[in-house]
């Protein structure tokens, strides 16, 4: 499994692909921006790593005033900072929102509990903190720092493994620890938190924190829900070479991710891990070829503005500023460069319209499609490719460009089959080409692309 799901990466960074969506300026003005949300109004907060929150309005105005301003109480710098925001489910009636920082004393991350202001909604009151998590760090690095919550009404946490390299202090397999972690929370209680049902560590004489929901993470940066499938979506920054993508159930409980043990699907340090029978691994990992160094994870689009778009998760890569789009069957497709763009965050506002920060530049950006992104997606509507598995020849059904060719890359990313033309009936020559699991990867004459798993027996 680790392999085949390598090779997909792999394979999808050789195709060539039309960009199918764009970005729009949106606001600017913004210092350090690492975390974009909503209060479930029309509203944007953007939460700066200086420790300040700040609200943009609808027409892309930031408001003079500071939603929040901690910055004395934050230790700012690298990769420390005000690094998460979220806001209580019932947010309308109580006024309860959660932030994720390294405190200025001695960097250790604190999850605390702050109220907006009664007589203005535009502004918090910087005294209304309550403590609710104050976890010790060994390093400056891997911080994590994305919250949001769930559907149950429990608050989310990520982790990082507490820093340095490799995890030396192996925090993210020890299920004692709180670091490298997803930590699951029942904050509606009367002391700082209670523990949800469900935890899978819970309880006495079973080994492991009672907070811990999943575990094996090295730094993600972010996370995110896609409540139509079901699913949390998480973005692990690699150590040296593999980014990779988790997609598991929310309801799964008890997952180990496998860092230190593998870096994406790839060993890294195995000595006294448990066998990967028991880990989950990535759904899709890439390599730092083209400049890419370091993933920002993002959401599955599911507005409504774009239907195009809907179904596909995006994400960044931090140093090549280019963003990344998974297809739902776990394909990356990427976008050119967006040279001077270190994108840092993406957020959804009420109506799941989806943004990208940059944090070299204060900018913030709308992903938006246009009408040359909708024929995208229309111009292979209705293909089907057959007989599958294959033999001899395969067939293609309902090509609308008689400019299309077709190539065929093993799942190592190897091309077996070069570009080439179909014949009168359509159909291509697979003679000579070993059995097993290809891609065919066809291109229209002006280089959109579809792509589909075949098997060739």
């Amino acid at each position: 499994m680790k392999k085949l799901l390598f090779s997909l990466s792999i394979f999808s960074s050789l195709i060539s692909y039309s960009q199918s969506f764009n970005l729009e300026e949106f606001a600017t003005g913004l210092s350090n921006p690492v975390e974009i949300t909503n209060a479930n109004d029309s509203r944007l907060f953007v939460v700066q790593q200086n420790g300040i929150i700040k609200i943009i309005q609808p027409n892309g105005t930031v408001n003079a005033a500071d939603f929040l301003n901690i910055s004395s109480k934050v230790l700012f710098g690298g990769e420390r900072g005000l690094l998460g925001l979220a806001f209580h489910p019932q947010y309308a009636t109580n006024g309860y929102f959660f932030v994720y920082y390294n405190n200025s004393s001695n960097g250790n991350i604190i999850v605390a509990r702050y109220t907006v202001s009664s007589s203005n909604a535009n502004v918090a009151d910087p005294n209304s903190e309550k403590i609710i998590l104050n976890i010790p760090k060994p390093f400056d690095n891997h911080n994590g720092g994305s919250i949001h919550f769930a559907p149950d009404g429990n608050l989310w946490i990520v982790t990082g493994d507490g820093g340095s390299g490799g995890d030396p202090n192996n925090n993210a397999q020890n299920k004692n620890s709180l670091l490298g972690k997803l930590l699951r929370l029942d904050i509606n209680s009367t002391g700082p938190y209670n523990i949800p049902a469900g935890n899978p560590f819970a309880g006495s004489g079973v080994d492991g924190a009672d907070e811990i929901w999943s575990y094996g993470l090295r730094n993600a940066w972010k996370f995110s829900f896609d409540l139509t499938t079901g699913n949390v979506m998480i973005a692990d920054v690699g150590q040296g070479v593999i980014e990779e993508i988790n997609r598991m159930p929310i309801t799964q409980a008890g997952i180990n991710y496998g860092w230190r043990c593998y870096e994406g699907n790839n060993n890294y340090n195995t000595t006294g891990c448990a066998a990967s029978t028991t880990m989950t691994f990535p759904v899709a990992v890439y390599d730092h070829s083209g400049g890419k160094c370091s993933i920002t994870g993002g959401y599955v689009y599911r507005g409504t503005q774009y239907p195009g778009l809907q179904g596909k998760y995006f994400f960044a890569d931090y140093c090549s500023t280019q963003i990344g789009m998974m297809e739902t069957n776990n394909a990356i497709t990427w976008s050119n460069a967006y040279s001077g763009n270190n994108f840092s965050t993406f957020g959804e506002d009420s109506q799941k319209n989806l943004y990208v920060a940059a944090v070299n530049n204060g900018k913030i950006y709308k992903i938006t499609t246009s009408t040359l992104g909708v024929q995208d997606n229309n111009m292979f509507n209705g293909v089907r490719i057959y007989p599958n598995p294959a033999h001899e020849r395969i067939f293609v059904d309902g090509l609308k460009d008689s400019q299309s060719t077709a190539e065929i890359i093993s799942t190592d990313g190897k091309r077996v089959l070069e570009e080439t033309k179909f014949d009168s009936e359509n159909s291509i020559n697979i003679t000579g080409i070993p059995a097993g699991a290809y891609y065919i990867n066809i291109k229209s004459g002006d280089l959109r692309s579809y792509t589909e798993k075949i098997i060739i027996k």
